[in-house]
């Protein structure tokens, strides 16, 4: 038995109730910033496809991009990249009711690399480079140990759940 106990016990069917709607509003505030994420990800692209045609057809030399644009663009790129998981990471939670962390690891992991990217390295302190190089250290080993564990659970469920 386990030795802890519940913090509150629902007693009536007017807590089931209140706790219903809650989990209703809180479904609809998901799926409102869902859709509002969707919203930021197709101006972002817009963004980079914009950018793109300004720095190759409209600023000469054409066809030529510098190394600043190439990073502006990358980080761009990067940023969609970042959307498109928080997006899936929504809409997971939303059809699972559940975050899977290995998501929300991916999205830490590309951040801090889209950060490494347009980072100006003689402007940036030593120890904050060391601390970036803990922070994707950190998350590459959560990473690895998360996928390490996922796949015995996935082999201990029954086929039918799967």
């Amino acid at each position: 038995m386990p030795d802890w106990k519940p913090v509150f016990r629902i007693s009536n069917l007017r807590d089931l109730k209140l706790l219903s709607a809650l989990d209703r509003f809180k479904r609809v505030l998901v799926i409102a910033i869902t859709f509002m994420m969707g919203i930021v990800l197709l101006l972002n692209v817009i963004e980079l496809g914009y950018v793109l045609y300004i720095d190759i057809f409209d600023t000469p030399p054409y066809f030529i991009l510098n190394i600043k644009e190439i990073l502006d663009v990358f980080g761009l790129f990067l940023l969609v990249l970042i959307g498109i998981e928080l997006f899936e990471t929504m809409e997971i939670y939303i059809k699972e009711n559940v975050v899977h962390i290995e998501v929300v690891l991916t999205v830490a992991l590309i951040a801090v690399a889209r950060k490494v990217i347009i980072l100006d390295v003689k402007k940036v302190e030593s120890a904050t480079l060391l601390g970036i190089a803990a922070i994707i250290l950190a998350l590459s080993v959560g990473y690895y140990l998360i996928m390490k564990t996922e796949p015995a659970k996935r082999h201990d469920e029954p086929e039918a759940e799967k």
